[in-house]
């Protein structure tokens, strides 16, 4: 099929775009699936795949609601690009285009309910690191596209890219389905796998198309923010203004700043991060430091539970013009101490 061919086949939605949107105010993005998908125990530690939209599709649709609840004005669909998967449940055989159709039925009937953004994401393949070439690569690109085009997502986004070629061919493909497209890459101050910095990394994936660019996974938010500083920088530097997006990962790693890698090669990962988790005040910092940076697509990925993103959205509820849905739940930290510390409470040495 020809890539100028897509677009042709589906109608879009018809939903404000999520860019006139972000040039009004923010967005607040969703957060951790897998991995929180893993902690409730409903798919494997380690390189987990989501199967859970076909075994547990209930557990799947209560995230999507806990992070809408929460604030997010966009949830992503919980698909998959491994062609080969196939596994049986009940008897029945499913394979890869049996879950992102699900994951993208399940997502679809929660954004509807919450009134929010669908968010259709495609992951880079082997293919690249494997030389395939760049027809190759976008063909295994296409391949993922085409049921996110099918279900009508709202706008589509290339993540945890790490060689800025790969990107730009992603985002070439992505482009031709004319929605808003967006691209982050997991890296950080030391750029993508071949070295090339996040300023030119940001500089080459607004040139290719991309209407918001930024960093998702892999690194912390104090790295986050270094990275996307660089990003911004060189941005204006040539007078390019595409929308910032960051989505660091919820658990402290600062000996990783400098790496390729990231937090994948801490000795803790990937069953005992608890200890690095972070807290909701340092979130409420993160939203706050990115909103001043100029970020206006502002959410986490692994580690980032539905709290965390009640705080970025509580966070910025002032500039957003609301709160989360379950806002008047929520107390100022002196409220909690008032009412935990009393005169009944017996001190013992």
């Amino acid at each position: 099929m020809a890539l100028t061919s897509i677009s042709s086949m589906y109608n879009m939605p018809d939903k404000p775009s999520i860019l006139d949107v972000l040039a009004k105010c923010l967005v607040i993005g969703d957060g951790s699936y897998l991995r929180t998908l893993e902690e409730r125990g409903y798919v494997h530690g380690g390189l987990c795949t989501p199967e859970a939209v076909i075994k547990h599709p209930s557990a799947v649709t209560q995230l999507h609601k806990d992070f809408a609840w929460a604030g997010a004005d966009v949830l992503q669909a919980l698909t998959f690009n491994d062609g080969k998967l196939k596994f049986t449940v009940k008897g029945k055989d499913f394979d890869n285009d049996d879950i992102n159709q699900a994951a993208c039925e399940i997502v679809k009937a929660v954004a509807e309910e919450y009134n929010v953004f669908v968010c259709g994401g495609v992951n880079p393949t082997p293919a690249y690191k494997l030389k395939g070439g760049k027809e190759e690569v976008q063909r295994a690109y296409h391949d993922q596209l085409e049921v996110l085009l099918k279900n009508n997502v709202d706008f589509l986004l290339a993540e945890f890219v790490w060689y800025i070629e790969d990107a730009e061919w992603a985002i070439e493909v992505l482009k031709t389905a004319n929605r808003p497209v967006a691209c982050t890459m997991r890296i950080g101050p030391a750029g993508d796998g071949n070295g090339v910095s996040p300023g030119q990394c940001a500089i080459r994936m607004a040139r290719a198309g991309a209407d918001i660019v930024g960093i998702n996974c892999q690194y912390d938010i104090n790295t986050c923010m270094k990275t996307i500083k660089l990003m911004k920088e060189a941005l204006d530097a040539e007078g390019l203004k595409p929308f910032l997006m960051t989505q660091p990962i919820g658990y402290w790693s600062p000996e990783t700043e400098n790496s390729r890698t990231g937090f994948s090669v801490l000795p803790e990962y990937p069953l005992a991060l608890e200890p690095r988790q972070v807290t909701r005040f340092d979130v409420r910092r993160y939203a706050r430091e990115a909103y001043n940076i100029g970020v206006r697509y502002i959410g986490g990925c692994c580690g980032f539970k539905p709290y965390h993103i009640r705080e970025i959205a509580e966070e910025l509820a002032t500039e957003k013009g609301k709160g989360p849905p379950g806002a008047e739940m929520s107390s100022s930290f002196g409220q909690y101490m008032d009412s935990t510390t009393s005169s009944s409470l017996v001190h013992t040495r």
